[in-house]
């Protein structure tokens, strides 16, 4: 059983490992932290520790329902809690937002009322599986009311397991990561990398080397980021592929990153071209540029002005460095 419910995990056998004992011997913790990069499979490890979970508790004949439910997202049981963005009174996840082609200027947060639904869920006992299974991806977008309200949960969380998702320890509240036990996850090598794009049916993501080099052996990250390649207009690219040829040229690129991407589209814009410029030019102040322009984002300035500012200063260290050869 254990086997066919992390079979789809690659490179994680640590995690595979805690988890298919704590099941086994009957040693489930009431809350844990999958902690690591993204994309390395923390949320297939809490689907298929749900499975492994719901179905050791079942007759054999009903396994194959369980997971078919657990896969379709409807188990009673199992409560899965995303970052949402509000929009005209009504909560989206980065998902359905994309889907509703909404423009999104902040990043998506768990946000107070999302933790008041956990409680909710909680307040019953399970219908089916031996206890509930609350899953928190991104746990570090909770802002301080938001966790304070869960770590109450974690106190007294009765017949339920917890299981938060975040990039590490220090990204989310202590007193909520002294609560629970901690599961880590680690980046991919080559050959875990290669073979788990394969497996995905994505194997010409491994076409493009600065795609693999931001994903950095996380074989999610590359999907997302080849996904997210395909959306930035064509002739965008590749104006943006060499260094702007003047003042003129620097004002236009600012001004057509800020009409064709949304917030998110420009953050992600930013990794691809600070490992793009690297591997032409091995300038650090280049890629020091572009943080700025990352941090001014961040801060909601105004996105047109920061890249503007951003492609007249990389014109004049472009300029510099061609009076330089």
């Amino acid at each position: 059983m254990a086997t066919n419910s992390f079979s789809q995990l690659v490179g994680q056998q640590q995690a595979i490992e805690l988890l298919t004992e704590a099941v086994r011997q009957n040693r489930v913790a009431p809350a844990y932290l999958f902690v690591g990069p993204d994309g390395v499979g923390r949320s297939l490890a809490a689907r298929c520790f749900a499975q492994l979970l719901f179905s050791s508790f079942v007759e054999t004949r009903l396994v194959a329902s369980v997971q078919n439910r657990l896969r379709q997202g409807n188990h009673p049981d199992l409560l899965w809690v995303q970052p949402t963005y509000q929009y005209q009174g009504q909560r989206y996840t980065a998902a359905e937002a994309s889907e509703k082609k909404l423009k999104r200027k902040a990043p998506p947060l768990i946000r107070l009322e999302q933790i008041r639904e956990i409680t909710e869920f909680l307040s019953r006992p399970p219908l089916e599986a031996p206890r509930n299974l609350v899953v928190l991806e991104e746990a570090q977008t909770m802002a301080e009311p938001a966790a304070n309200a869960l770590l109450k949960t974690l106190e007294e969380p009765g017949q339920a397991t917890l299981i938060l998702i975040a990039p590490s320890p220090e990204s989310v509240l202590p007193t909520l990561v002294s609560r629970c036990q901690r599961i880590p996850f680690y980046r991919l090598d080559t050959a875990a990398l290669t073979q788990v794009l394969m497996q995905t049916g994505n194997p010409e993501v491994l076409q493009h080397q600065t795609i693999l080099s931001i994903a950095a052996g996380s074989p999610g990250s590359a999907i997302a980021c080849y996904e997210q390649l395909q959306v930035i207009p064509p002739e965008l690219l590749q104006d943006l592929s060499t260094a702007p040829k003047s003042y003129r040229h620097a004002l236009e690129l600012g001004k057509k990153i800020d009409k064709e991407l949304d917030t998110e589209a420009q953050l992600w814009l930013v990794d691809y071209l600070q490992h793009s410029y690297w591997q032409q030019w091995h300038q650090a102040g280049i890629i020091n540029q572009l943080e700025q322009a990352r941090k001014a984002l961040l801060v909601y300035a105004q996105p047109r002005l920061v890249w503007e500012c951003t492609f007249i200063s990389l014109y004049q260290q472009f300029s510099g460095l061609t009076q330089l050869n």
